[in-house]
């Protein structure tokens, strides 16, 4: 268990999976999307846990919270305690942020930063449940990215944005 406080963010990894490689290289990926995310927002001190799994793992939270016996990159929990440090844990899942990144012809810690990034989002209570709720979770999406010099993924990918058939995600809490 590795804990680290960059300001006013506490971000703990925990790796569940042995398919993570390079976990230096992983936790600064994400812990640098995520403060530069909060930076962005002015976010207010807060602590947030990511475990680092796999399709397996996910898939069964994924069912558990979501009612989809599938695999999916990220999950999102947010703490659902008002005024409280902690907002929540995010979960990924590497086979599915590797295929998706090379389906799409992404280097993987891009792939991982923006799904760090779209999973603190949904922490914060931003979804994309709707065209417009979408779209502005999208613009703060891109300026973060921006931020971290990471092409912007909705452009290079417009086959992902909001596929009719797609469920919605749903906001998650224990």
């Amino acid at each position: 268990m590795n804990r680290t406080a960059r300001g006013a963010c506490k971000i703990e990894i925990l790796c569940e999976s042995g398919l993570w490689k390079e976990p230096g290289t992983v936790k600064f990926v994400l812990r640098r999307g995520i403060t530069q995310a909060a930076s962005a927002l002015s976010t207010p001190a807060f602590e947030l846990a990511i475990v680092l799994t796999n399709d397996s793992a996910i898939r069964l939270l994924n069912r558990q919270w979501r009612g989809i016996d599938a695999p999916t990159n990220v999950l999102s929990f947010p703490a659902g305690n008002p005024g409280g440090s902690h907002i929540g844990d995010i979960a990924l899942a590497y086979e599915t942020i590797a295929r998706e990144a090379r389906m799409e012809g992404k280097p993987f810690a891009h792939h991982l930063a923006h799904l760090a990034v779209h999973g603190f989002l949904h922490l914060l209570g931003y979804d994309h449940q709707n065209d417009q709720d979408a779209g502005t979770m999208e613009r703060l999406e891109r300026g973060i990215l921006r931020r971290l010099a990471i092409p912007d993924p909705y452009r290079l990918a417009p086959h992902r944005r909001r596929n009719p058939g797609a469920k919605p995600h749903k906001r998650l809490t224990r």
